[in-house]
C-alpha cells in the first residue's frame, strides 16, 4: 500500500464529497472512516484504483452517517445523480482545503491538527501520538476546530502565509510516535507546490529540504545535540540540498522576496560550505539584514549578532548583542559562544551554565551543560 498516494487523495475526496452536498465536517469524518477501512483491508486486498475506492467507500460512509442522523432522502437522491468521475477534480480542491484548515479563526494548534487529519490523511491516534497527548484530547481539539468551521465552504478564507505557517509548525515538530512530522510537512508542502505556483510556497519547500538534509548529522549516537559548526558534513544529504537550492534559485529569480526565501538562502549558504571555515558569513549578514527589513524579528536579530561575530569578530558580535533584550531565548548561549571566541573562557563557562538553566528542551540543555563542563575542565 502506497501511503503517500493514499494521503494525497484525501483532500481531493473531501472536495468531491462537498460538491455532492456534504458539509465539511461530515465529509472529513467519512473520509477518515474510509481511511481506517483502507488500512485494515488493503494489506491483503489492495484495489487497482485507490482514489476511486476511497471515493466510493467515503461516500458510502457519508450516507451511513446521514441516515443515522435523520431521514434526508431528497438530498441523497440529488447527490447520487452527481458524477462519481474523479477526473472532474482539480488541484483547486486540494488548495482550498489547505486554506480552510489554516482559517484565521482557528488557533495554531487546531489548524495544525486539522491540516494533518483533513489534508495529511493521518488518523487522530497518529496525530495524538506525534504530539504526545491522549487520543481523546486530540479528538476534542479536532472536533472544536471543525465546529469553528461549520457552515463555511471551501472558498479560501485564509491566506497563503497562514497556510505556510501551519506547515512550518508541523515541520519543526520533527519526529515523534510513528509519524515523521518533518517528512510529512515536506510531503504536504510538495503537494501544495504542485497545486499552486507561488514563490512563498517554493521558499518554504526549499527551506525545509535544506534543513532536512542535515538531519542525520544533528545528533550523536547517544542522542546528544551536535551544533551546525560541529556536524560531519559528509552525512548531509547532498541530493536534498541540491533540490532545495534549485527550487530556491527559481523562486528568487521571480524577484518576489519573502521571509521563507531569505531563510532558505541563509540555510543554502551554510549548506554550500564544505567546511565550517568556508562559510560566507558576510553574505549571511546581508541576508539577515534583508530578513529584518521584511520582518523585524528579535530572533533574527539574535542570529544576525552571531553572524556578525563570525564575519567581523566576536567584539562586533557582542556589540550587536548588547542592543538586544537578554530575555530572548538563547541570548546567553549566544553570548557564551561569542565570549569563548573572544578568549574569555571563565565568563563563557558561567554563561553556558546560565543558558542551560533556561534551555527549552533537554537536548539543548545537555549540550550547554557539556559546553560549560568542557571550559571548566580546561582551566
Amino acid at each position: 500500500m502506497n501511503d503517500d498516494e493514499l494521503r494525497n487523495a484525501v483532500p481531493i475526496v473531501i472536495g468531491i464529497l462537498e460538491r455532492r452536498g456534504a458539509d465539511f465536517s461530515t465529509a472529513e469524518d467519512a473520509v477518515q472512516d474510509a481511511l481506517i477501512e483502507a488500512f485494515r483491508t488493503w494489506p491483503v486486498n489492495e484495489p487497482r484504483d485507490m482514489q476511486g475506492w476511497l471515493i466510493t467507500v467515503a461516500w458510502r460512509k457519508f450516507l451511513d452517517r446521514v441516515r443515522a442522523e435523520s431521514s434526508r432522502s431528497a438530498r441523497e437522491e440529488h447527490s447520487f445523480a452527481l458524477t462519481t468521475d474523479a477526473a472532474t477534480t482539480s488541484a483547486d480542491d486540494t488548495v482550498d482545503l489547505y486554506f480552510l484548515c489554516a482559517h484565521p479563526d482557528l488557533s495554531p494548534a487546531s489548524a495544525v491538527a486539522l491540516t494533518l487529519r483533513a489534508v495529511g490523511g493521518l488518523t487522530t491516534r497518529q496525530i495524538a501520538e506525534a504530539y504526545l497527548v491522549p487520543e481523546a484530547t486530540m479528538a476534542q481539539r479536532i472536533s472544536r476546530a471543525k465546529r469553528t468551521l461549520a457552515g463555511r465552504r471551501l472558498n479560501r478564507p485564509g491566506n497563503i502565509s497562514a497556510v505556510l505557517t501551519v506547515l512550518y509548525l508541523v515541520f519543526n515538530e520533527g519526529y515523534s510516535g510513528d509519524v515523521d512530522l518533518a517528512a510529512e510537512a515536506i510531503r504536504l508542502t510538495r503537494v501544495l507546490a504542485a497545486s499552486i505556483d507561488h514563490p512563498e510556497v517554493s521558499g518554504l519547500l526549499a527551506l525545509m529540504l535544506i534543513h532536512h538534509a542535515r538531519r542525520e548529522a544533528r545528533f550523536s549516537a547517544d542522542g546528544g545535540l551536535i551544533t551546525l559548526g560541529e556536524q560531519d558534513r559528509s552525512r548531509w544529504d547532498s541530493h536534498l540540498i541540491a533540490e532545495g537550492i534549485g527550487i530556491l534559485q527559481t523562486a528568487l529569480a521571480r524577484e518576489e522576496l519573502d521571509e521563507f526565501q531569505v531563510q532558505a538562502a541563509i540555510a543554502a549558504l551554510h549548506a554550500d560550505a564544505q567546511r565550517v571555515e568556508d562559510t560566507d558569513w558576510p553574505q549571511i549578514v546581508e541576508w539577515y539584514d534583508e530578513l529584518l527589513r521584511l520582518h523585524d524579528s528579535p530572533i533574527a536579530s539574535l542570529n544576525r549578532a552571531v553572524a556578525i561575530g563570525e564575519a567581523d569578530g566576536p567584539a562586533a558580535g557582542l556589540a550587536e548583542l548588547r542592543r538586544l533584550d537578554d530575555s530572548l531565548p538563547r541570548y546567553f548561549a549566544v553570548e557564551a559562544h561569542l565570549r569563548e571566541r573572544a578568549g574569555d573562557d571563565d565568563v563563557a563557562a558561567k554563561l553556558y551554565a546560565k543558558a542551560a538553566a533556561k534551555a527549552s528542551n533537554l537536548a539543548e540543555r545537555d549540550h550547554l551543560v557539556r559546553q560549560a563542563a568542557r571550559l571548566n575542565s580546561e582551566h
